[in-house]
C-alpha cells in the first residue's frame, strides 16, 4: 500500500481518524452537546434534591443559608416547572361558578423527611385555619389570588394572656392577613414561628405549591388540627394601651369543617428521580 493510501477506510476513500471523530459526534442520532442539554435536570429535579439536604427529619429545623437556598429556588418556580397549564385553571372557575369548591392535592413526593405537594384551590375555596406541628413549611403561590391569615401562640406569660372565660380559649397573635397574587414570593413557617396556624382562601382560582418538613404523621403526633379564631375582645375589652400590642385573637381547637371537600388526584407533571 502506498504512503497516499495509509489511514484511509478500506470501505471508503474517508480518512479514518475522521470517520471516528464523526462517528463520536453523532453517536445516538444527537451531538454530544445536544445530549447534554437533554439531560440537565429539569427545575422540579433540581427543587427536590436541595430538599432533600435541606430536611434532615422530625425534630430538626433547616438552619437559615438552607432555607434562604430554597426559598430562592421555590420563587423561581413556575406552573409549567410542575406540569400544569394556565388553561386548566380557567375551567375551574366555571366549576367554581356551579358550585363545586372541592380542593384538590397531587403529591410529587412524600419520605419521612418531607413531601411536596401541590394544592389546587377553586374559586372562593377556603382551606380552613389549621396548624403544622413541628414542621418547617414553604408555601409557592404559582397562580391566581388567595387571602392568607396567619397566627403563632403568644407568649404564656404575655400580659393579655389572661385566662378567658371559655378555658378552651388560648391567645394567638396575629402574623399575616393579606392578600397574596402570583407571581410572587415564597412564604416559609416553622414549628413555632412564622404564622404556623394559617387559612387560605381563594379569591381567584389558585395553585399552592408546598413543600412540609417533615409531612404530617399521626404515628409521630404531627396530626393536622383545626381552629376558630375568637376577637381578642369578646373575652377581655381593651384598653387604650392594649390597642397598640400586637393584633390578638383567641384560639379554640374544632373538628374538621364539615364542608371542607378535599381529594387526592394523581400527579402526572415531570418525573423526578431518588437516585
Amino acid at each position: 500500500m502506498g504512503a497516499g493510501a495509509a489511514g484511509l477506510d478500506v470501505a471508503g476513500a474517508v480518512p479514518a481518524k475522521r470517520r471516528r471523530a464523526l462517528a463520536a459526534k453523532t453517536r445516538g442520532g444527537r451531538p454530544r452537546q445536544a445530549r447534554r442539554r437533554a439531560q440537565r435536570p429539569t427545575a422540579l429535579q433540581r427543587l427536590f434534591r436541595a430538599c432533600r439536604a435541606v430536611f434532615k427529619g422530625p425534630g430538626t429545623v433547616p438552619a437559615p443559608p438552607k432555607v434562604a437556598l430554597l426559598r430562592a429556588m421555590l420563587d423561581r418556580m413556575r406552573l409549567e416547572d410542575v406540569g400544569l397549564s394556565p388553561h386548566r385553571f380557567i375551567r375551574t372557575r366555571d366549576n367554581a361558578a356551579q358550585g363545586n369548591l372541592t380542593i384538590t392535592q397531587r403529591i410529587i413526593y412524600k419520605s419521612n423527611n418531607f413531601s411536596m405537594v401541590i394544592f389546587h384551590l377553586p374559586q372562593n375555596a377556603v382551606i380552613p385555619l389549621h396548624n403544622h406541628p413541628g414542621m418547617t413549611v414553604f408555601s409557592k403561590p404559582l397562580i391566581g389570588s388567595m387571602h392568607v391569615k396567619s397566627y403563632d401562640w403568644a407568649d404564656p406569660d404575655y400580659p393579655a394572656a389572661l385566662s378567658p372565660d371559655d378555658q378552651q380559649l388560648r391567645l394567638a397573635e396575629l402574623v399575616v392577613d393579606d392578600v397574596f397574587t402570583a407571581p410572587c414570593d415564597t412564604s416559609v413557617l416553622y414549628p413555632t414561628a412564622g404564622g404556623n396556624m394559617h387559612q387560605f382562601t381563594a379569591i381567584t382560582p389558585c395553585a399552592i405549591l408546598d413543600i412540609l418538613g417533615p409531612p404530617y404523621s399521626i404515628e409521630e403526633d404531627r396530626d393536622c388540627t383545626y381552629y376558630a379564631d375568637v376577637p381578642y375582645s369578646s373575652q377581655h375589652p381593651m384598653t387604650d394601651n392594649e390597642q397598640e400590642r400586637p393584633r390578638l385573637a383567641w384560639l379554640k381547637e374544632v373538628e374538621m369543617p364539615g364542608d371542607l371537600e378535599m381529594c387526592t388526584v394523581l400527579y402526572t407533571g415531570p418525573p423526578i428521580s431518588d437516585r
